[in-house]
This record gives structure tokens, sequence and C-alpha cells, in this order.
């Protein structure tokens, strides 16, 4: 499939893996469950970032940070953010914790396998690992998206041009 594009409908059939964050501790977890983005997120403004993976230099040191720093500006302009990572639930979620992060701030949701990254042609291209993207969804639409040609910066993938883009 083609990348997304601003003015596509985002598809139907959209599943990410998560674990809920139910307490601060990143050594306990729940159990995964089938998170479905495509009907979680027809009626809500959805600012989603992909990372290559939880814990890594980029993500962690340079990715993360400024959404962190921002995330309540982001929240004042959309209903729900989400983090996916190639990595499990378990991981993602763990990530979150460490972070300081609880679910109605930010989902951290696995995109296992690379399912959804894979099928819209945003890998990393070291292996099966997302690419660093980032896209608004509003009420079903996408309104940005966009990739880094290298992984290893985050400028279009970053907290400031999708603040502008909400």
């Amino acid at each position: 499939m083609a990348p997304l594009q601003p003015g596509d409908k985002f598809p139907s059939g959209v599943v990410f893996e998560h674990v809920k964050i139910e307490n601060d501790n990143p050594k306990s977890a729940g159990m995964p469950y089938d998170y479905n983005a495509s009907k979680e997120w027809a009626n809500k403004k959805v600012a989603l970032f992909s990372v290559p993976g939880a814990f890594t230099p980029g993500c962690q040191g340079a990715h993360i940070p400024p959404i962190l720093e921002k995330i309540d500006e982001v929240k004042s302009k959309a209903d729900l953010v989400a983090i996916i990572g190639y990595n499990d639930g378990w991981v993602m979620c763990a990530w979150g914790k460490i972070n300081g992060i609880s679910d109605d701030k930010i989902l951290f949701l696995s995109d296992s396998k690379t399912h959804f990254s894979k099928n819209h042609g945003w890998e990393a291209g070291v292996g099966d690992r997302n690419g660093r993207y980032a896209m608004v969804i509003d009420h079903g639409k996408v309104t940005y998206a966009n990739v880094e040609k290298d992984f290893t910066q985050v400028t279009v993938s970053g907290v400031d041009p999708v603040l502008k883009a909400l």
C-alpha cells in the first residue's frame, strides 16, 4: 500500500496491541489486548507518533522528550495522543511507566511485527522496525502524515510540526 497522505481516510481494521498502564511499577503489567484504532479513533482528533523502538537513543533521547514537555499543549488540541512502536505491548507499557505517563495522557501501543507501518510503506529499513513518523487523524481523516527520510532524525515527526497541524 502507498503511504497515507493528508486527505486519505484512516484505514479500517487497524489494530494495535495495548497493555493498560494501571500503576507506575515498570516491573508489573496486565495482559495485552487488541486495541481497534480504526474504531476508537473514528470520532476523535488523534496525534499519532511512531518510533522505531522503545528505549533506543533516538526515541528516548530525542523524539519522546519534546512530546512529554508539550503534552498538555498537544492534549489541548487533540482528543487522544498515541505513540506506537515495534516493541510488544509489555515493553511499550513499561516505557510509558518509565516516562511517568498514564493512559489518560498518552497511549503507548504496540505495532507488533510492524503490520500498520509495513502496510503503509513506513518502515525504518533496519529490519522489522517502524519508521519514525507522525500523523494527525481528525474524525477518521488523515490531515497530517509525514515520515522521516532518515529514521535517526526527528524533524517532520516531532511534536512541533504536529502541533502546527492540529
